[in-house]
Parts: structure tokens; sequence; C-alpha cells
């Protein structure tokens, strides 16, 4: 393995946690694999033994590996954490893709519908009001990770009826869409997380059989442009047992 593939300013032992940290996130490095020895480690990130150690010490305290007696430091298996809709955008102004790192969405579907009255809400319009509504499925390795529904004002599919049209958006997602059709983009963004035990109707669009008893997450996101008018509201359900997980730094 080599080292980073570019410098940056975090301590030695941050910026080793962070090279092998995304190895394991993207794949690259998978359960079972084996990182180099604390010896090893120094010599080739030229380092102290005791700044490897450290590397080592913070992905074992993030339960991504685990030290072995007289074998190494072993790479641990974990569901891919549940992404906010916040992280999602981000991801797809990088890279086109709201996917995260071995995840597939399926299930596409779009249309014209009235608006429910908590979503109405949120958009500040009256209830049964016409809303875009398109939702798709989130899979990865593991099964079903999250059901992702996008609440969009209604006004947008005169300017871009493929919002309305079941299937996947070419060239991101909706809001990089609106962003290049109108010139408003993304401003301010409010993200809320709440748990609660799965409905009938959260089993049925999660893939879970009916008589399941099981705790989700549900995370929103407001997306809003430099006026505070909203563009999108998105709300993902998370699959029974899958995790909200970040990662901070903190510098010393």
């Amino acid at each position: 393995m080599s080292g980073p593939p570019r410098a940056d300013n975090r301590p030695p032992y941050a910026r080793m946690a962070s090279y092998y940290r995304d190895l394991i996130s993207s794949g690259q490095l998978s359960p079972g694999d084996l990182l180099p020895s604390i010896k090893k480690l120094a010599d080739l990130w030229k380092v102290s033994t005791a700044t490897a150690d450290r590397a080592m010490r913070l992905l074992r305290d993030e339960k991504l590996v685990q030290g072995i007696p007289g074998v190494g430091t072993e790479v641990l298996a974990r569901p891919i954490s549940l992404s906010s809709g916040a992280e999602r955008h981000d991801r797809s102004g990088r890279t086109q893709s709201s996917w995260g790192a071995g995840e597939t969405s399926s299930g596409h579907t779009a249309e014209m519908t009235e608006a429910p009255e908590d979503v109405a809400a949120v958009l500040d319009i009256s209830p049964g009001a016409r809303v875009i509504r398109r939702s798709r499925i989130y899979r990865d390795g593991h099964g079903v990770v999250a059901h992702s529904t996008s609440w969009i004002p209604a006004e947008f599919a005169t300017i871009l009826p493929e919002l309305a049209r079941s299937e996947r958006l070419k060239g991101g997602l909706s809001l990089d869409l609106i962003a290049r059709a109108t010139g408003r983009r993304v401003a301010t963004r409010v993200d809320e997380e709440s748990s609660r035990i799965a409905t009938g109707d959260d089993l049925a669009l999660l893939g879970q059989p009916p008589e399941t008893v099981a705790a989700i997450l549900v995370l929103t996101a407001q997306f809003m442009d430099a006026d505070g008018n909203l563009l999108e509201y998105g709300v993902d359900l998370g699959a029974p047992g899958r995790t909200r997980r970040t990662v901070s730094e903190v510098l010393e």
C-alpha cells in the first residue's frame, strides 16, 4: 500500500487513520484483511511506532478494525452507515451520484400528487395541494439501506417535467437539475433525525415482513435557497439494524 495521495496539515496519526478509514469505507479493504504491522506502518509513513499505534488505536475505537495478538490488525465487517440527505446532496455535487460506497438505487418512482398534511406544513402549502413526490430505494451488499422520498414544489414540474417521471434522473439529484435550470441553489439545509417503531407502511417500503417489530431511523432534510424558499423536503427511512454514524477529528 502507498501513502496518502496528497499532503494535508493534519497530525500524522490523523492522516494515517483517515487514509485507512477511506480504504475500508470504499471497500478497497475487506473484512478479514490484515493491515501492515505497526513497525511496517511506521516505516511506510516515516513516523514513530507510537504514532502508527495511535492511528490504529483510533480505528479500533471506531470499531473499524480489531487487534489480534500475534497476528496483527484485522478489518472488521460493518454495515454501511445511513447517510443523511445533506450528505447525499454533497456527494452528488462531487460525483453526480448520491450513492455511498457499495450502494445502488432502484425503484425510482415519481408523480404529481396531493401533499399529506405533514408535508404541506413543511412546504407551507395547503394540505391536498399538488406536489411532486420522488422515491427510490438504496441497497448495498447487506440489503436495503433506506427508502428515500423527495417532496418538491409543483412549480418545478413546468420547468423540469422529468422530475415527475418515474425514472432515475440523469445529471445528478433533483436539486442539481433545479440549480442548473433556475439558478436557485441550496443556501441553507436543516437536518433532523428521530427514531420510531416501524409502522406497517414503513415495513412495506423497506421490504420487511409485516410482522417485524423494530425501531427505525427517520432522517429529514429541508433544502432552502438564498431567499429562504424551500426547494425540496427529503425524508429517509433507515432499514432496521442500520446505524447513523459520523466521524469527526479533534485537532490538538
